[in-house]
């Protein structure tokens, strides 16, 4: 399986080609960029293509990005009218947040990625018939754009009517977009169906992952194995899908500091040492 590091863990800090050489030294194969403006500013070429050379030049690869979630560079703290929501029923502000968004889809222009992941909606909403007509309207478009710069929309369930897996499936299901796949955020499960339930809802489309632990009632973004998360049992379900499902460790900066490095590689050798175990047993039997 591939093994890649969201870039999520240094949100509130600038993405440098210093901080892309720390992630490499932890041996992962792959990053996901998250496209905060605080962090990756799409806007700014400079910057877009300062990583553009530092990617070239190595071995590890842009896997995805993370669509923005705000417009400005103090994670929304500027107002409502910053926040990025396709599911935005007025049509004129629907259109400028697909802008925003696309921006951040021209990264891939500079450095190829696989996947844009993407929320249906911001914040914990109920399911609505409006929104989900507007979210066909931002994902139409979006598709279209992204597909021509070789990238692959992956919706991500969020622990919320709207973004539950069974209303992703049915999303897709219902709106005819097949190139859409999914991703399977195990956090994101734990706090909602639970992350047997909610694999299921969505095996058949998920193309990559999301990996992180929490207590089963906030989005707290730990290391695997410091909440709540069956970690033998979630990694069940993912070495038996029918293809790899690429595992992209999402953490998040904790009031002690970022995780180290060492801490990030334990992490992956403890998940790969309970994969391969999982293997040679089902060779065995």
């Amino acid at each position: 399986m591939t093994h890649a590091l969201s870039t999520h863990v240094f949100v509130n800090h600038r993405l440098t080609t210093a901080t892309l050489e720390r992630i490499q030294q932890t041996g992962v194969q792959a990053v996901e960029i998250f496209c905060a403006r605080q962090h990756l500013d799409y806007h700014n070429k400079a910057q877009i293509d300062e990583l553009g050379h530092w990617f070239r030049d190595s071995d590890l690869k842009l896997h995805s990005l993370h669509s923005p979630m705000f417009s400005d560079e103090i994670w929304g703290r500027s107002g409502p009218h910053s926040v990025l929501d396709i599911t935005e029923p007025v049509k004129s502000k629907r259109l400028q947040v697909v802008d925003e968004i696309k921006r951040a889809l021209e990264v891939a222009e500079i450095v190829p990625a696989r996947y844009l992941i993407q929320h249906i909606g911001q914040g914990r909403q109920m399911h609505d018939p409006r929104k989900l007509d507007a979210a066909f309207s931002s994902l139409e478009h979006l598709a279209v754009f992204a597909k021509a710069r070789g990238v692959t929309i992956a919706l991500e369930n969020t622990p919320d009517e709207l973004g539950s897996p069974s209303s992703l499936q049915h999303f897709i299901t219902d709106t005819h977009l097949h190139d859409l796949k999914l991703c399977f955020d195990i956090g994101h499960a734990h706090m909602d169906t639970g992350v047997d339930v909610s694999f299921e809802a969505m095996r058949d489309r998920v193309a990559t992952s999301h990996v992180h632990d929490n207590h089963g009632q906030k989005d707290e973004h730990l290391l695997p194995y410091e909440g709540t998360i069956d970690w033998d049992a979630a990694l069940g379900m993912l070495s038996a899908a029918a293809e790899p499902i690429p595992l992209v460790l999402e953490l998040k900066e904790q009031s002690s500091g970022v995780p180290t490095l060492d801490q990030i590689r334990a992490a992956y050798d403890k998940l790969e040492k309970n994969l391969e175990a999982r293997r040679s047993r089902a060779t065995r039997s």
